[in-house]
């Protein structure tokens, strides 16, 4: 049987849930295969990857990027944190002006860091809409809100996002998330959501118990989401109900864990929220290598290696050949 049998009929007998994991992994599945994507170079060091809709217009700024075949540098001779992240965000604001991406219609006015690596120094910050046209590693944070409930068993508490969200308007998500913003930590960002979005009061949120992070690559008509979120579960009483007070949240709906499976197949929920969930569904043993025949795999694409995905060493000219290397110095 030839290589391509074979896996056409794996694919015919793949699980749900493997087909789910290869959705929220798409590009890290296909295109970072693919020679069509060149890295973003900050300070000598890559941080991101360019696709060619974006490369295209980011030849008309010679002054701010240097454009090459195999990398888009931010011009070195910008030595300064905010010198790095007025001149991107000039650019950023011309384009959105000139109506020239989809992703810069949500706009938000806060920035996240673009750092080489979560925790080494900022390089620059940018508006959180554009940072998927570099490709640059987002985080956030993700409550899982559940309740042991004496006669359905284990329930989660799930949101739908307001009609007038900019990304994912509609969609089914997680009870509290939120991107890390600039100037704001981990702990700092659980807090403000949970009260923000579902009117957790601190005296419950002292039951908050971290869950490590889940990690995946996913690609959209927008752009690159290389994401890690951080992720903590939250044990709530039963006669708590969540009120929403930024007006980002239409309801919540508490849902035992077998409707849970079943809401992230549907195709009004929010793709980039699947891992939260399937991981603590893992976690908590209803997702297991006795019920699941790509346990293993799921596991491994919750967990992509973002840290190391971009080659994080610094970029030398080799003169004899004229290319650009990325080589230890």
């Amino acid at each position: 049987m030839s290589v391509f049998c074979k896996m056409s009929l794996e694919n015919q007998n793949i699980s749900r849930l493997m087909k789910l994991a290869q959705k929220f992994n798409c590009f890290y599945l296909s295109g970072l295969k693919s020679d069509e994507c060149i890295p973003f170079i900050v300070e000598g060091f890559q941080v991101g990857l360019v696709k060619p809709d974006v490369i295209k217009q980011l030849v008309r700024f010679p002054e701010v990027f240097k454009v090459t075949p195999v990398f888009v540098e931010l011009n070195p001779a910008f030595r300064e944190y905010e010198e790095r992240t007025n001149k991107v965000n000039d650019v950023l604001k011309q384009l959105r002006c000139e109506g020239k991406f989809i992703a810069l219609k949500g706009w938000r006015d806060e920035c996240y860091e673009v750092r080489r690596e979560f925790n080494t120094e900022s390089l620059l910050r940018m508006d959180r809409s554009a940072t998927c046209l570099f490709g640059i590693r987002n985080y956030g944070v993700d409550i899982n809100g559940y309740v042991k409930h004496p006669n359905l068993g284990l329930c989660i508490w799930m949101q739908q996002r307001s009609a007038t969200k900019q990304t994912w308007p509609g969609k089914w998500d997680n009870i509290i998330s939120g991107g890390l913003s600039v100037g704001h930590g981990i702990l700092e960002t659980a807090h403000k959501e949970a009260m923000e979005e579902a009117s957790v009061p601190p005296e419950l949120m002292k039951n908050l118990i971290s869950a490590g992070c889940v990690s995946f690559y996913f690609e959209s008509e927008r752009g690159l989401f290389p994401n890690t979120e951080f992720v903590y579960d939250l044990e709530l009483p039963l006669d708590f109900v969540p009120q929403n007070q930024d007006g980002e949240v239409e309801k919540f709906e508490l849902l035992p864990v077998t409707q849970c499976v079943e809401r992230l197949f549907s195709p009004d929920f929010k793709t980039t929220s699947i891992p939260v969930i399937l991981d603590f569904l893992i976690r908590h043993g209803l997702v297991s290598p006795e019920n699941e025949p790509y346990y293993t795999r799921i596991i491994e694409l919750l967990h992509v290696p973002l840290q190391m995905i971009y080659n994080n060493h610094k970029k030398k000219t080799n003169k004899e050949n004229g290319q650009s290397n990325f080589i230890d110095t």
